[in-house]
């Protein structure tokens, strides 16, 4: 194994898109799993968009990440909710919806939850 790798979410090894147009996830792969930067536009909801794709009540991906740009809402399915913005890491457990949160598109680096999220 080289000390050094690159991999770039511009030229990545898969790219899975949502359902109607919401957005897309770009994956590159590293020895310790994938790697994902999801790109939820504007009216992305998991519930509307990924579900189908998914075919489960809610997301049952963890998430452990970064929110590069844009506002997200998450709702567990205990019910606490929590927006999540620019700058924040976050750490998400299975069992939870999100949307997007006004008209900037929010972009999330994830290092866990992404290998089969979305993937038909």
């Amino acid at each position: 194994m080289s000390g050094l790798v690159r991999r770039n979410f511009d030229d990545p090894e898969e790219v899975r898109p949502f359902e109607a147009g919401t957005g897309e996830l770009h994956l590159v792969n590293l020895d310790g799993g994938p790697v994902g930067r999801a790109v939820f536009q504007p009216g992305w909801q998991w519930s509307k968009h990924v579900k189908p794709i998914a075919k489960t009540d809610s997301c049952e991906s963890a998430h452990v990440g970064y929110v590069v740009s844009g506002r997200m809402m998450i709702a567990m399915d205990d019910g606490e909710q929590g927006e999540i913005g620019p700058g924040d890491f976050i750490v998400i457990e299975p069992g939870h919806d999100g949307w997007v949160l006004g008209d900037e598109p929010c972009v999330v680096l994830d290092w866990q939850g992404y290998a089969d999220y979305a993937k038909r």
